[in-house]
């Protein structure tokens, strides 16, 4: 009999966590965002080099201690310093009158990212404002814990609203201060931060432009919110948003818009940080400064865009 017991039990047990798995998967599917999809999906090559869609995907999310591990703080461009995880972008924005974080991540990445902040001489407690790139859970689950530890006013663009409600880790409603549209600015201590409207990605897909000063000279940045297709995402017959090609679209001429000096990104891997961070010990140039690098994610994100889209159209096609 107790063994008998012991066997029912670990089945359940089995039955219980393939359940668990299975769940996630699906709300990841449902949320487009696939992470458990493995088909490499179409490929392109830009600049000599060639990406699958798995490969691009897995190049920006890393590996689940990426996405938690702490990468070493450390100053940018100007004023703008970076705070994140190995695969997860934050950065610290600093004024006279306080500073601006731009992504949360994770929430059980705030204590990482104060750590970060206070490791290059700042307080969190000076975080003024709080950003975003777009509404999913790596970005921006983390705002509820910064604005009770902080107090910040967190502000977010109007068509992201809806997902960002729903994102409510441990129960928590998630904040929103102030509501921006496209092309709205958000100014503290003489810094002034553009958002524009970049969707696909998600509805409210926000990239952040900002001007700083650097040994006399300024700079354009540049933070992609994003531009990726992720695997399992549907541009094709896409129910909950039949135009979710055309806002790619929207997306793509809006970035080849803007002036930019510095790209950064959502993900460090959209702006190569490893091997930028790698070169500031040099002490020659800032690799930061990489306009060409811009051009060249936008190729590759467009790239893969339409091939993806083209995929998708005759595979539609094909099923009639």
């Amino acid at each position: 009999m107790k063994r008998m017991l012991v066997s029912c039990a670990v089945l359940w047990l089995g039955f219980w966590v393939c359940s668990i798995a299975a769940s996630q998967a699906a709300a990841g599917q449902a949320a487009g965002r696939g992470r458990g999809n493995q088909d490499p999906g179409p490929s392109v090559t830009v600049a000599g080099r060639t990406y699958t869609q798995q490969a691009l995907f897995q190049r920006n999310i890393g590996g689940p201690d990426d996405q938690t591990a702490q990468f070493p703080p450390h100053k940018i461009i100007g004023n703008v310093y970076y705070v994140g995880t190995t695969s997860l972008s934050s950065y610290l924005v600093v004024t006279p009158q306080g500073n601006i974080l731009i992504d949360s991540t994770y929430e059980r990445n705030v204590p990482t990212i104060q750590k970060s902040v206070e490791q290059l001489g700042f307080k969190f407690s000076d975080i003024k404002i709080l950003l975003g790139s777009h509404a999913h859970g790596d970005h921006q689950e983390g705002d509820a814990l910064v604005k009770q530890l902080t107090g910040a006013q967190v502000m977010a663009m109007a068509e992201d609203v809806p997902a960002l409600e729903a994102m409510k880790p441990g129960g928590k409603p998630h904040p929103i201060d102030r509501v921006l549209h496209d092309g709205d600015t958000v100014t503290l201590g003489g810094t002034t931060l553009v958002a524009h409207l970049t969707p696909g990605h998600t509805r409210g897909c926000t990239t952040w432009t900002l001007k700083v000063q650097d040994g006399g000279k300024a700079y354009d940045v540049v933070i992609i919110g994003s531009l990726g297709v992720n695997p399992g995402f549907q541009l094709v017959n896409n129910a909950a948003v039949p135009g979710i090609a055309d806002e790619y679209t929207r997306a793509f001429r809006v970035m080849r818009s803007l002036p930019c000096d510095v790209p950064l990104g959502s993900h460090p891997g959209m702006y190569n940080m490893a091997e930028k961070y790698a070169r500031l010990k040099s002490g020659g140039p800032n690799p930061f400064i990489d306009p060409a690098g811009y051009k060249t994610e936008l190729d590759i994100d467009e790239a893969m865009f339409h091939a993806v889209l083209d995929a998708q159209q005759k595979a539609a096609t094909s099923a009639r």
